[in-house]
C-alpha cells in the first residue's frame, strides 16, 4: 500500500490508532509534542517521526490528529509550522479531537482556503477502544470526504457514521458526554444507596443489570468502583474539558442541562480530592467521601 498518512498526538488514543493504520499497511508518519513519545511509537509499529506537524503532513493524502483541546488543535493545524502548511491541495485533514463545534468550522474553512478537505471525527470508546481498534467514530462533514476517509477509520472503529455537515461530529460527541456524565452520577448514587441500605452492591448489579438499568458503565465499572480502583479510564480532568464545552455550547443553542451542570460541579469536588487523573466513575469516590459505607 503506498497511502502516505500522518497522524499528529500520540496520547493514549492516538498511539494505537495510529499503529492500527500503521498494520494496515499505510505509510504512517507520527508527530507528537513530546518527541519521547514518538520514538516508542516507532518502536512497537513501522513508520516515521517527524520534528513539526507540517513536517509530517507533506505529501500525506491524509492527516489526522487526537490532541487535547481547541487551542492544541489550532497549534498543530494553523501557522508556519502547522499540519496545514505542509498539506497537498487535495488532501484531507481529519480530526479526532473531542473540541469545541466553533473550532471545527474555523479550521474547515481555513483548510478550504487552501483546497484542504476536513472532517471533525471524535471518537467514543476510550482507551480500551483505541487500543482494541473498536472505537466509534461521530464524523462531520462532506460525504465525499467522509467516504475517502472510511476506509481508514475502520482500521480502529466499530462504527462511523456521519451526522452531517461540519461541526456535527463534534455536537454528537456532546450528546455523548451528556449522557455519559448522567449514567454515571447515577449509577454512583445507586451503588452507595445499595451499601447504605445493607444490600451486597455486586449482588445487587448481578440482578438489575439484567433488566432495564444495564449500562456499559454499570458493566464495566461497578466491580473497580466499589473496591476504589479509579486508575484507569477516561479521566476526571478530561471529562470536565468536554463538559465546559457541552456548556458553552448550550448557553448558544439554548438548550437546558441542569444535571449536567450538577455532574460538572460534582466532577469538581473529585479534582479537590484529588481526583484529577481518576477514571470518571469517581463520582462513587464523591459520595463514599461523604459518608464511607464499606
Amino acid at each position: 500500500m503506498t497511502t502516505k498518512v500522518a497522524f499528529i498526538g500520540l496520547g493514549v488514543m492516538g498511539f494505537p490508532m495510529a499503529g492500527y493504520l500503521s498494520r494496515a499497511g499505510y505509510q504512517v508518519r507520527v508527530y507528537n509534542r513530546t518527541a519521547s513519545r514518538a520514538s516508542e511509537w516507532l518502536e512497537k509499529y513501522q513508520g516515521d517521526a517527524f520534528a513539526t506537524p507540517a513536517e509530517a503532513a507533506r505529501g500525506a493524502e491524509f492527516v489526522f490528529a487526537c490532541v487535547g483541546n481547541d487551542e492544541d488543535l489550532r497549534q498543530v493545524t494553523i501557522g508556519p509550522d502547522g499540519a496545514f502548511a505542509g498539506m497537498d491541495q487535495g488532501s484531507l485533514f481529519v480530526d479526532h479531537t473531542t473540541a469545541s463545534a466553533n473550532v471545527a468550522r474555523e479550521l474547515a474553512d481555513a483548510a478550504a482556503a487552501k483546497g484542504i478537505g476536513f472532517l471533525d471525527a471524535p471518537v467514543s470508546g476510550g482507551q480500551a477502544g483505541a487500543e482494541n481498534g473498536a472505537l466509534t467514530i461521530m464524523v462531520g462533514g462532506d460525504n465525499d470526504a467522509y467516504q475517502r476517509a472510511k476506509p481508514l477509520l475502520d482500521c480502529y472503529a466499530r462504527a462511523v457514521n456521519l451526522l452531517g455537515p461540519v461541526g456535527s461530529g463534534q455536537l454528537c460527541k456532546m450528546v455523548n458526554q451528556i449522557c455519559i456524565a448522567g449514567i454515571v452520577q447515577g449509577l454512583s448514587e445507586g451503588l452507595h444507596f445499595a451499601r447504605a441500605a445493607g444490600l451486597d452492591a455486586e449482588q445487587v448489579v448481578e440482578v438489575i443489570s439484567k433488566g432495564a438499568a444495564q449500562s456499559w458503565q454499570m458493566e464495566n465499572r461497578y466491580k473497580t468502583m466499589l473496591a476504589g480502583k479509579y486508575d484507569h479510564g477516561f479521566a476526571v480532568d478530561w471529562m470536565r474539558k468536554d463538559l465546559g464545552i457541552v456548556l458553552d455550547e448550550a448557553k448558544r443553542n439554548g438548550a437546558l442541562l441542569p444535571v449536567t451542570a450538577l455532574v460538572d460541579q460534582f466532577y469538581s469536588e473529585v479534582q479537590a480530592l484529588g481526583g484529577s487523573r481518576w477514571d470518571t466513575s469517581s463520582l462513587f469516590a464523591r459520595l463514599t467521601n461523604i459518608r464511607d459505607f464499606s
